[in-house]
């Protein structure tokens, strides 16, 4: 037989948990289901779980560490020969049947009665001031409810579901099979009832024994202030309603903001772009703001270059869980005039000129263009 090591592909100073890793891993590999008719493997896996059991437990490790096999006196290890102290056993089932509990005693198997609703997701779509501010909206949504003519039991006027006879309304069965080990016991859904635990002998009208009805439902939820396109709103218990009494699932509700005609979101502070004119920003100029809470009066001062930035504190989105608000950054953007008039022309002219700023002179249309060309 090999070394108990090497069966397992770890060294040895693997610590326990390496070594229930590795077993874990070679028991999917070879174990009987996963590899059928294929005598070698069940004789491997075979030899694998007896180096796990050996080597799981400390006292019988030190003992073959020391000796080899030949220090196990034939037992394989220092419990039952079926896990011992390590579990060894127990490690193979869950390794497979998610630790469900023992293969001969039929474990404690999952959940059983109705089914959870589906989890269901909807858009819900705010102005910009809601997202920064929040707000209270409706989301409307197609969605299972439960049926008001059984009160979701499924059962017809006058009648009640009845207790399953396969699964005694345990909603699981179990099933025995075979293998290398012994019984081998695995739990699943009762194929008589789909794992209700109850059947329906007069199916209601309505809901055709299902318990719900599809229908248009309206729910308010409330958005909280400084939410942005993108957040997602979880609603717990807003799903679709499961069958015959099940419980429902969640919302989700995915926020969808408008753009706004004069501010833009850069993370929680608020930015617009001001337009003034040369002589403003060379002169200075106040101005009324309209911001999100109202005017506020903002003061260009003499000599404003274009993109400087003035803030106004407070004025932003609110912090998204947390306390305070961002900032509204005002953004000077100093236009230069396209078209001037003569007059305009002129006086911008000499203003240049009192300056000593060289500027030449725009001369439009063919006849000027060709004066110049023979002057």
């Amino acid at each position: 037989m090999a070394d108990f090591y090497e069966l397992l592909g770890v060294s040895r100073n693997a610590t326990p948990e390496d070594l229930k890793k590795a077993y874990r891993k070679k028991a999917r590999e070879l174990h009987p289901d996963a590899r059928p008719d294929d005598a070698e493997s069940e004789a491997l896996f075979k030899e694998v779980a007896r180096a796990y059991e050996t080597l799981s437990d400390p006292d019988s490790r030190a003992r073959y560490d020391r000796f080899g096999e030949s220090g196990l006196g034939g037992a394989g290890g220092g419990g039952d020969g079926f896990g011992g102290a390590g579990g060894g056993l127990g490690d193979l089932f869950d390794a497979f049947f998610g630790g469900g509990g023992s293969p001969f005693g039929g474990g404690r198997g999952g959940p059983s009665g109705p089914p959870r609703g589906q989890d269901l997701e909807v858009v819900a779509d705010l102005s910009f001031e809601q997202a920064v501010f929040g707000a209270n909206v409706p989301v409307t949504l197609r969605t299972a409810v439960a049926c008001t003519d059984c009160s979701g039991t499924g059962a017809g006027s006058g009648t009640q579901p009845v207790t399953c006879s396969e699964c005694n309304g345990r909603g699981q069965v179990q099933r025995v099979r075979q293998s290398l080990l012994g019984q081998m016991v695995s739990t699943g859904p009762c194929p008589r009832c789909n794992g209700m635990g109850q059947i329906v002998v007069t199916p209601c009208q309505s809901c055709s024994g299902d318990g719900r009805i599809v229908t248009d439902k309206t729910y308010q939820v409330d958005v909280p202030a400084g939410v942005d396109t993108g957040s997602t709103l979880r609603l717990t218990g807003r799903g679709a309603a499961g069958p015959r009494g099940g419980a429902q699932g969640d919302l989700y509700v995915h926020i969808r903001v408008a753009r706004h005609d004069r501010y833009r979101r850069e993370d929680i502070n608020l930015v617009t772009d001001f337009p003034v004119s040369i002589a403003q920003a060379a002169l200075g100029t106040r101005f009324m703001l309209a911001t999100l809470d109202g005017d506020e009066e903002l003061e260009i001062p003499p000599g404003t270059q274009h993109g400087r930035e003035f803030v106004l504190r407070g004025r932003g989105v609110q912090r998204l869980q947390g306390r305070g608000r961002g900032d509204l950054i005002v953004r000077v953007n100093v236009q230069v005039p396209t078209k001037l008039t003569d007059d305009e022309a002129e006086l911008l002219r000499l203003f240049a000129e009192s300056r000593g700023e060289l500027v030449e002179p725009h001369e439009k249309g063919i006849f000027s263009r060709i004066k110049s060309a023979f002057s």
